[in-house]
């Protein structure tokens, strides 16, 4: 059996009240236990550290993803929270870090310019599929299900003797692996993807070059109070 490895990095919150904590999730820590991951997740770290077992997850992200997440401290505010983000009810935006160069046009799914005089911001529409057991998620022709408004920043970087660029995310839509996927499909991959285009394996240790994207910010109107709740992450989109 592999032993679960140290993720040596620690989220910072951000907030808090009686009915809710808002960290900053590092790349590398999973929302949730899964598979070999459990003591190296956000929620069970929360719980020990607050000694509150009741401590649950409005929604998540992925291990690889770093940024905003919301977790509800009392079992009868659970369905109030988690229903804003499953109603999408809340407004998300992404940072990356992808290849400054010329979008190809995807497979599947279209691509509409918000100007036509530019190449950014884009809108990004297709059905995307992910099936249980697989790893990747992928785009077949089909109704609409997923939607991603990119825009390319100006931040300019040279990693590894290639061009990057910060892309700015607005998911309108949250399927797995979404905006993974979109990227990706512009032949611009998010650096540091494992996944898209192809899967790469790694150890469960390696911690050297995360997913550079980061769940930048988050907006909604809190179903208990009614106060509007903005959330900004600080982490960095990676450690080259």
């Amino acid at each position: 059996m592999t032993e679960e490895p140290h993720i040596p990095f620690e989220y910072e919150v951000l907030y808090e009240d009686a009915g809710i904590i808002v960290i900053d999730k590092p790349h590398f820590l999973a929302t949730t236990p899964r598979g070999m991951w459990y003591r190296e997740t956000a929620l069970i770290r929360l719980r020990e550290q607050y000694g509150e077992p009741d401590i649950v997850p409005a929604h998540r992200l992925d291990r690889l993803t770093a940024g905003i997440v919301v977790f509800v401290r009392k079992p009868e505010l659970r369905g109030a929270y988690q229903m804003l983000f499953q109603n999408h009810r809340t407004v998300k935006t992404y940072e990356c870090l992808a290849p400054l160069a010329p979008e190809r046009r995807p497979r599947y799914g279209t691509v509409e310019r918000v100007d036509r005089a530019h190449p950014f911001p884009l809108l990004r529409r297709s059905h995307i599929n992910k099936d249980r057991g697989r790893l990747q998620a992928y785009e077949t022709p089909g109704i609409v299900n997923a939607q991603t408004l990119i825009e390319r920043g100006s931040a300019v970087r040279h990693i590894d003797g290639k061009p990057y660029v910060n892309y700015v995310l607005h998911p309108l839509t949250g399927k797995t692996h979404q905006l993974r996927v979109h990227m990706n499909a512009l032949d611009l991959p998010i650096l540091g993807d494992d996944f898209y285009p192809r899967v790469i394996e790694r150890a469960y240790d390696d911690f050297a070059r995360p997913l550079a994207l980061v769940a930048r910010e988050l907006r909604f109107t809190d179903p208990v109070d009614g106060t509007p709740r903005v959330f900004v992450s600080s982490m960095a989109l990676d450690r080259a």
